[in-house]
């Protein structure tokens, strides 16, 4: 990677904001360590300042510009289901009328740069940890620190499988286009603290998803089954995290038999479904709930948390881009179009979803998810156990046919809960996926997820308005690789 900003970030502010601080200049005093950070030789030297560190990672993760509401809000407008209100180039106009070039700033780059100085930062820390395992055998760390240390590293291989993931969605071709023999990313897995790696060639879509499987397994194995409070059982990854992005990435490269075998581990066979160890997952009685304060449900299986002190940052927030003013500033408004979510007959007048999660103002329909407006403390979703049911579901209707009993219970256990439908068993497997897909569109809107599978099905991009559909063919199917990153790393090529 190494635009000339992203894994300069990683080199440059990696000591302010990884807390691995340099030392100044003793001498002549010019350049005094501020006292707010942490020198590089100390910064591992106590359990509280590791933790530090671990919180740092997801503090890069969840950045505005990338998973901390950027990345879902992208990942929704590319489609169908939301209409652009304010022709601001900086809130995604150019995603959502499919304009983007390789120099365009606010979405094709920043995102980028957030992505892959994620990555480094992740890298960073896990080097870190290796270098200075030494201290982790002594005092002041307790006995038993080296397991710590284990899960701290599974923290950061499951944050950098996420952001691979992520980052596939967008930047390069389906999995399932050429059984992932397509070009993907730079698999960039060490730390890079100056400019001596700067060109590295794409791995194919394949090896990209080789490696978050494998960063994801050893979550899995090395993950706790809980974090120490709600808070944290949904902001900090845990077992069930890991196994619950398995079934997402699988999904993705159509995999049907992996999804089933995942998902089996963190779902019961039957109904009320729940997860039988570790976090006890289950679905919330009320959808809305999930979404009401503090956003802390058994069914959020991973959110990213802000504050009054620790905001998403200008214009990188979910209600600013959803809620009409005065919450936010209406930056889209749901499309009520034919073809849209709305305008599906299966999402029913009456159904909670609509009706608590949908707003009406001046006769426009606006997603109000997220209800929290300045400070926008609302948390960034990730995942959340009905997909995991509704992918299952999904999984074992192409696998067994559109009558599978318990995919019938999985698709209906989340649909009667905000609108009473309950299907009975299908005539076609065909018929059966396209009636989780709607649901799955129902469900999520506004989550980010309407990229994902609209991306692992290859299907056209709907268009809206005036905007033109985009054919799985057109080069505009999957965003430029920015124009510095080219530039900058000679091995390198073009979307």
């Amino acid at each position: 990677m190494k635009t000339l900003f992203s894994y300069k970030t990683a080199l440059g502010l990696c000591a302010a904001l990884l807390a691995l601080g340099t030392t100044s200049c003793d001498k002549e005093k010019l350049s005094p360590i501020p006292t707010t950070l942490t020198p590089a030789d100390v910064a591992f030297d106590n359990p509280s300042r590791v933790l530090l560190q671990v919180n740092n990672m997801y503090s890069w993760v969840k950045a505005g510009q990338f998973l901390g509401g950027r990345y879902q809000i992208f990942s929704d407008i590319r489609a169908n289901d939301f209409l652009n209100r304010t022709s601001n180039g900086v809130t995604g106009l150019a995603v959502w009328n499919h304009t983007l070039t390789e120099t365009s700033q606010n979405d094709v780059v920043n995102t980028w740069v957030a992505g892959y100085a994620a990555i480094n930062q992740i890298n960073v820390f896990l080097a870190r940890l290796d270098e200075n395992a030494a201290k982790f055998t002594t005092t002041p760390f307790p006995a038993d620190y080296t397991a710590t240390v284990t899960q701290y590293r599974a923290e950061g291989q499951l944050l950098r499988a996420l952001t691979y993931y992520s980052l596939l969605q967008l930047y390069a071709r389906p999995f399932t286009d050429g059984a992932g023999s397509k070009p993907g990313l730079p698999l960039r897995l060490q730390a890079e603290m100056d400019f001596g790696n700067n060109d590295l060639a794409r791995s194919s879509v394949a090896e990209v998803y080789a490696q978050i499987l494998k960063d994801l397994d050893f979550a899995e194995q090395n993950l706790p089954l809980s974090q120490t409070s709600a808070l944290l059982n949904v902001t900090r990854a845990h077992r069930n995290t890991a196994i619950a992005l398995k079934t997402r990435v699988y999904l993705s490269m159509g995999r049907y038999a992996d999804v089933i075998r995942e998902a089996d581990k963190i779902v019961s066979a039957t109904a009320p479904f729940t997860a039988p160890t570790g976090v006890r997952h289950t679905l919330t009685a009320s959808v809305a709930n999930v979404f009401a304060a503090p956003q802390e449900t058994l069914e959020s299986i991973l959110s990213f948390p802000f504050s009054a002190q620790n905001q998403p940052g200008t214009q990188n927030q979910l209600a600013y881009y959803y809620l009409p003013a005065p919450l936010g500033n209406g930056e889209y408004s749901l499309n009520t179009g034919a073809g849209s979510t709305l305008a599906n007959p299966a999402f029913k007048a009456t159904d909670e979803r609509r009706t608590s999660l949908v707003t009406v103002v001046n006769n426009v329909s606006y997603l109000r998810k997220y209800p929290n407006g300045a400070p926008y403390t609302d948390k960034a979703p990730v995942i959340r156990y009905a997909e995991v049911l509704l992918s299952l579901a999904e999984a074992r209707f192409r696998t067994n046919g559109g009558a599978d009993p318990q995919a019938l219970a999985l698709l209906n256990a989340v649909s009667q809960r905000s609108n009473g439908t309950l299907y009975t068993a299908f005539a076609t497997s065909e018929a059966a996926v396209d009636a989780v897909l709607i649901e799955r569109r129902i469900e999520f809107l506004g989550e980010g997820i309407r990229n994902i599978d609209i991306m692992r099905l290859n299907a056209p991009i709907p268009g809206k308005g005036s905007v033109s559909a985009v054919t799985p063919s057109d080069v505009l199917y999957v965003w430029p690789i920015p124009a510095a990153e080219l530039a900058t790393n000679k091995l390198m090529t073009r979307n």
